[in-house]
């Protein structure tokens, strides 16, 4: 516990205005010293993109094993390819179900600053 917290669990108790959220719905956290949003997702949905992500990891070990055999570089270029790919369809079903989802709903709440917000997602994952 940081000494701007009011309580060893200020973060783990959801803000009064956000119960009886619906699934996918970000939630602000109680403490101001910790604001966040999150996301609630399905177990299903949560377990196949982490599931996508621990292949990735995989990948990453496989190319770091390749480092400490001295591989070809070609070789492991070609693995950062695929990583890179990997990650770039993480990133794109994510997003999909963050516009269908998240955005969706904030826009049809008035909350138009979700849309600078895209906006400024999508100029990060486009550099």
């Amino acid at each position: 516990m940081t000494a701007e917290h009011k309580s060893e669990n200020c973060c783990t108790k959801p803000a009064a205005d956000t119960e009886n959220i619906s699934s996918q719905e970000p939630t602000k956290k109680v403490c101001s010293c910790c604001y966040t949003k999150h996301t609630d997702r399905s177990e299903a949905e949560r377990k196949k993109l982490v599931n996508r992500l621990k292949r990735i990891e995989g990948q990453i070990r496989g190319i770091i094993g390749m480092l400490e055999n001295d591989a070809y570089c070609n070789d492991i270029l070609i693995q950062s390819a695929a990583v890179n790919a990997a990650v770039n369809a993480f990133n794109k079903e994510l997003l999909a179900n963050h516009i269908r989802t998240c955005v969706a709903r904030d826009i049809r709440e008035g909350k138009d600053e979700t849309i600078d917000e895209l906006v400024t997602t999508l100029q990060k994952l486009m550099k």
